[in-house]
């Protein structure tokens, strides 16, 4: 079955002065203009194409990539808006439609938004929409640790909601976030937690940092809470080190020289620093 708005493999059906026609299976025979067809392609050739629909809804076929498939979440840019919405660049030739229907605020020129890309069952076109939480599951399976690809939504006053592998929502807690990140950004990420209603804690650092162990893991977790930076380090007092951490500074000691091994601190002058 062909899927719109993903690349399917595809057979060449017939050469044509102005490109080939592919074998659509159900939805028969496909275009593929001739400035995509790559040289030396001939019949009974398969080739892997995106499909899309023209603005006379006939189904195209391009090697061209776009910014983002059907059922995903991508960052765009408004190229223009008319009387039917807003139209975003994404890649290929022809843009994207997000109807005003779709948008939650008035979309402007120049300007990037978030949106979810879907096939409207109606009319078989690619259409988008800033409505993303209609788009978003609510019922997760992950586990801790897990590693998960995350598109940044927006900022908040607390940190950073985020899209959890094109399908859920997640949040990134600004006092554990050490680098710069902006909306739109596709970063690695890993599940910190999955609460009883469903919503989703994430961290950018894998808890348990690999193989240091747990008296490291606890001062990673002192300097986190500390927006990343804590005044203390081998020079100060037993006493000091024991109030913070609970443990000795033979042992303290011990513990930081492992993380800066790992590349997971370094040493200021007054203290020590999570590498961001």
């Amino acid at each position: 079955m062909i899927e719109i708005g993903n690349f399917n493999t595809l057979k060449v059906v017939k050469e044509v002065d102005f490109g080939v026609y592919l074998d659509g299976r159900e939805e028969g025979e496909i275009l593929m203009p001739k400035k995509y067809v790559p040289e030396g392609l001939k019949p009974d050739d398969e080739i892997e194409v995106f499909i899309y629909s023209d603005t006379e809804d006939m189904l195209v076929a391009t090697t061209e990539t776009p910014l983002a498939k059907v059922n995903e979440f991508a960052y765009l840019e408004v190229n223009a808006v008319n009387k039917y919405g807003a139209f975003l660049e994404w890649g290929i030739i022809k843009e994207l439609l997000v109807p005003f229907r779709e948008q939650k605020t008035d979309m402007e020129r120049g300007y990037s938004y978030i949106v979810y890309i879907y096939l409207d069952e109606q009319t078989k076109r690619l259409v988008a929409s800033a409505k993303i939480n209609k788009f978003l599951s609510v019922d997760p399976l992950y586990g801790a640790n897990e590693e998960v690809d995350i598109l940044i939504q927006q900022k908040t006053d607390i940190g950073y909601k985020a899209i959890i592998d094109n399908k859920f929502g997640g949040l990134l807690y600004k006092n554990e976030v050490f680098k710069e990140i902006n909306k739109g950004d596709r970063l690695k990420a890993y599940i910190k937690k999955v609460r009883e209603d469903g919503k989703i804690d994430l961290t950018l650092q894998k808890t348990g940092y690999g193989k240091i162990d747990s008296v490291s893991q606890n001062i990673m977790d002192l300097i986190q809470e500390n927006n990343g930076f804590i005044a203390v380090n081998d020079k100060s007092s037993p006493d000091m080190i024991k109030a913070l951490f609970g443990i000795s500074k033979k042992s303290f000691k011990k513990a930081i020289g492992a993380l800066y091994k790992s590349r997971l601190i370094r040493f200021e002058k007054d203290g020590i620093c999570i590498v961001s």
